[in-house]
């Protein structure tokens, strides 16, 4: 199925999705690297507000390259960041914050019992990162200049921003597990030829 969802993200709209579904995103996301994630926990442990909203949000694995013109901020590259760093930190994050989907590319081991009635993991192609620009309409904001470029949170307009593919559903179906684990299996015969 393909589908084409408008942000922010309500717990229905995620719920319908199935891994292997198509999706196009439209509306705001936000970039979210290690060391943003690291800062939106320590924020939380020490129950400070975060400049922005997390709630229906879309947080996509991207570290821009960004140029900065007279009247703003202009996107010249922002392909998908491997997701498998922010596994750890991610079934905390969602704990905290209505965070309703996730982008990037690879996976996330270990993080479908977390997403689970909450959120989804959504694909998207690595090295598309000038197709990806082209989807980004407008840079509305910046928050944590200060931890550089690529680590930064940048609020994002997009229209269907995509294709994107559900490798992680909210009722805990991990497309990228099953392949890892076909593929050992194939790995083991292998070695016993």
């Amino acid at each position: 199925m393909e589908y084409h969802l408008q942000t922010p993200l309500k717990l229905e709209d995620i719920e319908k999705l199935n891994a292997g579904d198509i999706v196009y995103i439209s509306g705001e996301i936000l970039t979210a690297r290690d060391e943003a994630h690291a800062r939106i926990l320590e924020m939380e442990e020490k129950g400070e507000k975060l400049p922005f909203s997390l709630a229906g949000a879309v947080i996509y694995h991207c570290g821009p390259l960004m140029q900065q013109t007279e009247s703003g901020w202009k996107v010249v590259s922002a392909g998908p960041t491997t997701s498998g760093r922010m596994s750890k930190m991610t079934p905390l994050l969602l704990k905290a914050h209505e965070v309703r989907a996730i982008i990037g590319k690879g996976g996330m081991k270990g993080v479908a019992d977390a997403l689970k009635n909450r959120c989804v993991y959504l694909a998207y192609t690595g090295g598309c990162a000038a197709l990806a620009a082209e989807l980004i309409k407008e840079v509305k904001t910046v928050h944590w200049l200060d931890l550089g470029m690529p680590e930064a949170i940048w609020v994002l307009r997009v229209e269907k921003f995509g294709p994107l593919i559900v490798g992680i559903d909210a009722k805990g179906k991990d497309i990228f597990a099953e392949v890892r684990e076909k593929a050992e299996k194939v790995f083991e015969g292998m070695k016993k030829v």
